[in-house]
């Protein structure tokens, strides 16, 4: 497989995502990465439909995030994002936040199950789970066959 631009959204910084110091405060950081997540999992294929026929979900387990550069009101950024599977119950995703001028901000990465909502357990192996349910791996993860 051969690596693609990764998927992006570009947000525009509200000036009530503000903190005391006039820059993003820390906490909106982490949306902005939820937006891509969500974006990308809708691009993908969505997780409304058979994913959640079956009674599963994607769930967030952490979030670590490295600050680079701060943020202040009426800045534009692009928010990529990219999964990553391995073996087991947990997949990885990862956001670079970027000015539009090329600036990095931040870098969050985070660590996903899915959840059987009835059980309230993470389910196995979930890149299969998500290619039975109609996603697009490829698009889930920037990369091409």
């Amino acid at each position: 497989m051969s690596e693609l631009e990764p998927f992006r959204v570009r947000v525009k910084v509200r000036h009530y995502e503000l903190d005391s110091l006039g820059h993003v405060n820390h906490a909106v950081y982490h949306q902005y990465g939820e937006i891509a997540r969500l974006e990308l999992f809708e691009k993908a294929g969505g997780i409304n439909g058979d994913l959640l026929k079956w009674g599963m979900a994607p769930v967030l387990l952490e979030s670590h995030i490295v600050y680079r550069r701060e943020l202040r009101s009426g800045d534009e950024v692009d928010v990529s994002c990219r999964a990553k599977f391995g073996d087991g119950k947990v997949f990885w995703m990862s956001n670079e936040i970027v000015k539009i001028d090329g600036t990095p901000s931040a870098d969050i990465r985070c660590t996903l199950g899915l959840m059987d909502l009835n059980l309230r357990k993470l389910v196995a192996e979930p890149r299969e789970r998500f290619a039975e349910a109609g996603l697009d791996l490829d698009v889930l993860c920037g990369t091409a066959s």
